[in-house]
């Protein structure tokens, strides 16, 4: 049963003079209120229910009260100093403080379309089969230096890295597939193959913030344990396309290489080394440092100097060992009876250190020049590298901050012109009014029905037009007339049709009609 409740009467005077202390105030409205719908109560439900709802109504009258009783201190021009707890306000805290650079806010309503991302990476990937993993934001530094790799930009310029003060170091996570594999190896996951798992959250990179790449970024991503043939890489692929297409997304790039096994991969790297060393002098100040630390960091490089030497270096498709070519050659066909097509790019190797055979780059054109969007591919030995045993995996990891500019040209929204989509708004027409449907509104709320209601109180006719705008199917008006006869009247918003129903019933009158 709905409890409605009355307006709170307005504060009496005390002995011929107005009750201006805040203590009286707040005792008047309590007593109002709640001898009001006391009376209200016995006249609706009478008996036992009637208790219930003058005990209800009285607390609300409470609640109500409070807006009228200040807190804390405040100063000679009635601005708040403090709260009670001692704390100052918090207007007055971050009056000029804003979000550091490379950060931003998530603010309605573009939060929605975030919610509206998540929810469909949960769809696709729960129909691959695939269950969330949730890891901390921080790790031991170590979780990240040796899997990623010395030299390269993530672990020398990139991560956010501190002592604790258990003399700890301590790195805001980069990336997500280190964590991921350390919290398998602590909880013993490996039991049962494969273990297919996904993640969503933030990532944190010192870098010059640009178009889509931030310094805290949002990433999403897949991983895949324990099978060892091109069909699980196939399946990776095939899901991140799949959540591209799902937000609409229909123009990208895939790009595919192999990057062989180790044996493969030293043949290559010592090749590279010594075709790079012939033009040492021509390369980029930072590859001629990675060309004795980390060789095949450099064919990562964007650095003009770097690419034009790079043109007649020897790619790795010319060192795969023939275990390693069926792999990549199976890999193809797979994708294309799929309907994916895929270009092969020698010169892709991933920026992450355990990447071996498969690695891929999707990109679209709508990014500009940083158009990277998604890469990914296979790591076999990155679990033997954490301690664990020998597990061979794929995985791929998205940026949801890119997709959600690429989405957004592709009109993927949730909201009505800046606010949420609702079913039903609510129409008070005064202030009694607003009290009555407050109960009755949130009843509606329960069934799972979405609602919501302007409390500034407009005209009837903005607050129609509002509820419009806002893609509601119908309204809930009560005013004067409605109150005394304890009904409300629904319009459909579409016909403009009105009909007047006991206020009683509007609940199960609204879910009725929207099962239509």
């Amino acid at each position: 049963m709905v409890v409605r409740v009355a307006a709170p009467a307005a504060p009496q005077a005390t002995n011929g003079a107005a009750a201006n202390s805040i203590e009286q105030k707040y005792d008047h409205i309590r007593a109002s209120s709640g001898a009001a719908d006391a009376m209200r109560g016995n006249a609706l439900a009478g008996g036992k229910n009637a208790a219930s709802s003058a005990a209800q109504s009285a607390t609300l009258g409470t609640m109500m009260a409070r807006k009228y009783v200040g807190a804390g201190r405040r100063n000679d021009s009635c601005i708040a100093t403090t709260t009670t707890d001692g704390v100052p306000p918090v207007w007055n805290a971050v009056k000029h403080i804003t979000a550091p650079r490379g950060t931003f806010d998530i603010l309605p309503p573009e939060s929605a379309q975030w919610q509206a991302l998540e929810r469909i990476i949960d769809e696709v990937c729960t129909r691959f089969g695939y269950q969330e993993i949730r890891t901390p934001i921080f790790e031991s530094t170590e979780v990240f230096v040796k899997p990623i790799g010395e030299g390269t930009d993530i672990v020398d310029k990139e991560m956010y890295t501190f002592i604790d003060r258990g003399e700890r170091s301590i790195t805001l996570r980069p990336e997500l597939t280190a964590p991921v594999v350390r919290a398998v190896l602590e909880h013993n996951l490996l039991q049962s193959l494969p273990l297919k798992l996904y993640y969503r959250g933030p990532i944190f990179r010192y870098e010059r913030p640009q178009k889509g790449r931030y310094r805290q970024a949002h990433q999403w991503g897949v991983e895949c344990f324990g099978v060892a043939g091109p069909e699980a890489d196939a399946e990776i692929i095939a899901l991140g396309l799949e959540v591209m297409r799902a937000i609409g997304i229909t123009e990208y790039r895939l790009e595919i290489n192999s990057l062989g096994c180790e044996q493969c991969r030293k043949k290559f790297r010592d090749a590279l080394v010594e075709f790079l060393r012939s033009s040492a002098q021509r390369l980029s100040e930072t590859s001629q440092e990675r060309l004795t630390r980390n060789p095949l960091r450099i064919l990562d490089s964007k650095d003009p100097r770097d690419v034009d030497v790079l043109t007649q270096a020897p790619t790795m498709d010319g060192y795969l060992c023939e275990a390693c070519q069926e792999h990549f050659a199976v890999l193809r066909t797979l994708l294309e009876s799929m309907g994916i097509r895929a270009l092969h790019n020698p010169h892709i190797v991933r920026g992450l250190d355990y990447y071996t055979r498969t690695v891929f780059e999707i990109s679209s054109t709508g990014l500009g020049a940083q158009n990277s969007v998604c890469g990914g591919g296979r790591y076999d030995g990155l679990v033997r590298s954490m301690g664990g045993p020998q597990t061979p995996g794929v995985g791929l990891a998205m940026g949801m901050d890119r997709m959600l500019m690429l989405a957004h040209s592709a009109g993927m929204t949730q909201t009505h012109n800046g606010r949420p989509r609702v079913d039903v708004v609510f129409v008070a027409l005064d202030e009694p009014s607003a009290y009555t449907l407050v109960p009755v509104m949130n009843a509606v709320r329960a069934r799972h029905i979405s609602a919501d209601m302007d409390y500034t109180r407009r005209n009837i006719d903005k607050q129609l037009r509002a509820a419009g705008e806002s893609g509601a199917r119908y309204a809930v008006i009560v005013g004067e007339d409605e109150r005394r006869s304890s009904e409300a009247t629904i319009q459909n918003l579409a016909t403009r049709e009105r009909s007047r129903i006991a206020l009683d019933n509007v609940e199960s009158e609204l879910a009725n009609r929207l099962k239509t």
